[in-house]
């Protein structure tokens, strides 16, 4: 992975900084929303650049990657996430979700994850996804994913670290409907686990009928995220779009957030640009910019 330096960073968004506009100071005042930027886009960026880069766009904080392929690889956890929060902290930037592979706490390697970041301060992380198995019943697989949650808050809770599932789209995954999270989540404290509810995702999985699994999980809801998608005619799987000119419903969906008093973070996702190109790393700071200014306007109401 190609880490650009700050110098290297300011040479590279320069021509982005002129042709698109910063966020207004009106907009800029999200920040003290809690609204952070998911880093999959920007791993290009040293620590440093990411973080001015952040507070520049007016979010208050990041969903960071911790994991394979991540900013900080799990295995150098110890080494390397101490660095990216003092870097964070700079510029008055918080780590306000962790992004992992974590789902159990059978792999070391997992739990140093968590408590090298609970020591750090940070307050939640996503949880890796779960497949289910096709030649086994789906009941049996629920009783076992709820064991499995239940001994992770055990680990969590007392270092004060939160973890969150995503529901995310897709065949065989735990949690793509939302029934199944439920029913895992719902003997489990609500300030000690659940969802990082992704509209996204509900809306594909779906339909029409996301306000009713709205209602089902509002109660457990850790993390908001945000983006987009469109289904296009010929393909099979929807395709990413800048936020507001998809599919999902934001001011129907922001109303409900509103009317249910959600107070908690919201993360922003751009997903529609190539995060593995670093050709494309100033496409994808001006797509994020513009996804922040759609972003305030639906909060703004």
């Amino acid at each position: 992975m190609t880490t650009l330096s700050r110098r290297n960073f300011l040479h590279a968004t320069a021509a982005t900084a002129l042709t698109v506009p910063a966020i207004s100071s009106a907009a800029g005042s999200s920040r003290g929303n809690g609204i952070c930027v998911f880093t999959k886009p920007l791993q290009h960026l040293s620590y440093e650049a990411l973080a001015e880069l952040t507070a520049e766009m007016g979010f208050s904080g990041i969903e960071g990657t911790v994991r394979k392929g991540g900013h900080v690889v799990p295995e150098r956890v110890e080494e390397d996430l101490p660095k990216q929060i003092e870097a964070l902290k700079k510029s008055d930037v918080a780590m306000t979700i962790m992004t992992t592979d974590v789902n159990t706490v059978e792999s070391v390697v997992h739990r140093r994850v968590i408590q090298t970041a609970a020591e750090l301060g940070v307050k939640r992380f996503r949880m890796g996804a779960i497949k289910y198995n096709p030649d086994t019943p789906l009941p049996d697989q629920i009783v076992k994913i709820k064991s499995t949650f239940e001994d992770l808050v055990s680990f969590c809770a007392p270092l004060g670290i939160r973890p969150l599932y995503q529901n995310h789209a897709g065949a065989g995954r735990f949690g793509s409907g939302l029934w199944d999270l439920y029913e895992v989540l719902e003997t489990l404290p609500t300030d000690a686990s659940g969802v990082a509810f992704d509209i996204r995702h509900a809306t594909v999985e779906g339909g029409q009928s996301w306000p009713t699994e709205f209602q089902l999980m509002r109660p457990h809801f850790g993390m908001v995220y945000c983006k987009d998608c469109v289904w296009e005619e010929g393909k099979k799987r929807p395709v990413n779009v800048p936020l507001g000119t998809g599919r999902v419903e934001y001011p129907a969906f922001f109303k409900l957030l509103r009317k249910s008093n959600y107070d908690g973070p919201i993360s922003l996702h751009m997903e529609y640009k190539d995060h593995k190109d670093p050709a494309l790393l100033k496409e994808s700071i001006a797509a994020i910019r513009a996804d922040k200014k759609a972003l305030d306007a639906f909060l703004a109401g």
